[in-house]
């Protein structure tokens, strides 16, 4: 069986304008993948994490298909937990090989990256600070591997995982390899407390980061 005939459990393939990260309010496709490791406490994509979501099974060749057929090309692999998926790496390589996309995978941080990393493919790492209930998973091995096309994300919850955030940054020296984040949990913590912390510590190069697809449509609203 060839690379493009491997099989992949999509719970969601639609355009949207990209909500969070570097490419932030710009148009991509988003493929959702079935199935995730983790259960963290603030997950709003939790019904795809579940065995019983409803998935098409598309071969590595479909997605290409449909993806290009969008004529977008910002491209964001989802999940649940993408890097979950039998022969991921097979789809990656597949897609990087188009020229014109710029493939983002948006990954947990409990999955070693190193196997996945091709041409045009950049990463958004969580790390999952303690109000998720996930933090001991995490694998920051990966760090050596970011560039500044990549990115760590701290979705944060309270006071608690702020301070928490700040120690793994200064820790990792991720302001210095890579593009970091602080996000609010939704409806859990007010943003103006995030931005009174990156002031109150100087913490340069961090940025603060909102959902914008949560402000423009429905926060519980799917495929956008």
């Amino acid at each position: 069986m060839n690379s493009s005939a491997k099989l992949y459990k999509v719970v969601e393939l639609f355009t949207s304008i990209n909500g969070e990260g570097q490419r932030m309010g710009q148009p991509s496709v988003f493929v959702r993948f079935q199935g995730c490791n983790l259960s963290c406490s603030y997950c709003d994509t939790s019904w795809a994490n579940e065995q019983g979501a409803e998935y098409r099974l598309l071969s590595g060749g479909e997605i290409r298909e449909e993806i290009l057929s969008t004529g977008i090309r910002n491209v964001t692999l989802t999940g649940g937990e993408p890097l979950l998926q039998e022969n991921i790496g097979e789809l990656l390589f597949l897609l990087s090989k188009e020229p014109s996309l710029s493939i983002e995978i948006e990954t947990n941080g409990s999955i070693s990256i190193e196997p996945y990393l091709y041409r045009n493919c950049h990463f958004t790492l969580d790390y999952k600070l303690p109000g998720s209930g996930m933090e001991s998973p995490m694998d920051t091995g990966n760090y050596r591997f970011l560039t500044m096309e990549d990115t760590v994300k701290f979705v944060c919850s309270d006071r608690n995982d702020l301070e928490r955030a700040r120690q793994v940054i200064e820790k990792f020296r991720l302001s210095a390899v890579c593009k970091v984040y602080l996000s609010p949990v939704f409806g859990r913590i007010d943003p103006k407390e995030i931005a009174a912390f990156l002031l109150e510590h100087k913490m340069n190069r961090v940025s603060l980061q909102l959902q914008i697809h949560k402000i423009i449509w429905d926060p519980e609203k799917r495929g956008v």
